[in-house]
């Protein structure tokens, strides 16, 4: 803080970078808690900076946030391996504007986020620092330690390994706000029938209670299992459950409500018109982030 009471110049570069630092951070982590923690040390360490040194802050910052990601990154991953149930990223409320920008609404969106669930740490950090934020490899290389050469290599394989799963087509909003309608209508009513007819065959259920509240232990796979599953345990865990749309990492989302306390966010991933994959996030300790929208931007 300078001597009239204003943001010092470090304070206004940093604010000014927050929300890109943020969403560095969250696309390699996953977790909007660590981002925030990876935030607050990337200040500590931009805080001791001669700004006078520094070409580019931009570029600087985003090396500063992705070196401490990645190093969280590597900690969490160990953590993750004994996680109890499937693992699904911390959704965050975002603006509906987000989906203005294609890229970053996907960089961004839960399917995108599980697939780099795939990437070993470094592959994951550098395929978003090209791909996302279209960083050059000499920056990427040293964010991860890395010359500019292998850090385009790392690119290479990482972006291979994510175009297997990555989504055929582009989804527009209307396709999944209609598919969650759906399954809003499905909890409200009891007919399934609709919710059915879009489920692909070869749909996924996947449920994170993380141990802390009832969830389905493993990926179900398949239209007539998931078909089963809502048909068994939808109109029970539907009790005093109320639905409402919102827009969660860039995409339409359903949250639920019990007792006026978020329960449930519920986000899918389509494929040629159908559900491809419903991700279903109820452990309480990912929901703290669903009270007021968080900014996220490139």
């Amino acid at each position: 803080m300078s001597q009239d009471g204003r943001p010092g110049p470090a304070t206004e570069v940093f604010v000014a970078h927050r929300k890109l630092l943020f969403t560095v951070a969250y696309e390699i982590l996953g977790s909007a808690a660590d981002a925030e923690d990876v935030l607050q040390e990337t200040w500590l360490r931009w805080a001791d900076v001669d700004l006078a040194t520094v070409r580019n802050q931009r570029a600087y910052l985003v090396r500063i946030t992705a070196r401490q990601a990645l190093g969280r990154l590597r900690t969490l991953r160990r953590r993750r391996e004994s996680y109890t149930g499937p693992w699904l990223p911390e959704p965050l409320l975002t603006a509906p504007d987000v989906a203005e920008d294609a890229a970053l609404a996907e960089s961004v969106s839960m399917a995108m986020l599980l697939v780099l669930e795939m990437l070993t740490p470094t592959e994951r950090a550098v395929f978003v620092l090209r791909e996302v934020f279209d960083l050059p490899y000499g920056e990427i290389g040293e964010a991860v330690g890395k010359t500019p050469a292998a850090a385009r290599q790392i690119a290479h394989r990482a972006r291979a390994r994510v175009a297997a799963r990555r989504p055929r087509a582009a989804v527009s909003p209307a396709e999944a706000r209609a598919a969650l309608a759906a399954f809003q209508y499905a909890v409200e009513t009891g007919e399934l029938q609709g919710l059915f007819n879009l489920l692909a065959p070869d749909v996924v259920a996947l449920s994170d209670g993380g141990g802390l509240v009832p969830s389905v232990p493993q990926p179900v796979a398949g239209a007539d299992r998931v078909g089963r599953l809502l048909t068994g345990g939808l109109k029970t865990f539907a009790k005093g459950l109320t639905l409402e749309p919102a827009w969660v990492n860039g995409g339409p989302a359903l949250l639920g409500r019990r007792h006026g306390q978020v329960d449930l966010v519920l986000a899918v991933r389509m494929e040629g018109g159908l559900v491809s994959e419903m991700y279903a996030v109820r452990n309480p300790e990912k929901l703290t982030w669903l009270t007021q929208e968080t900014a996220v931007g490139r």
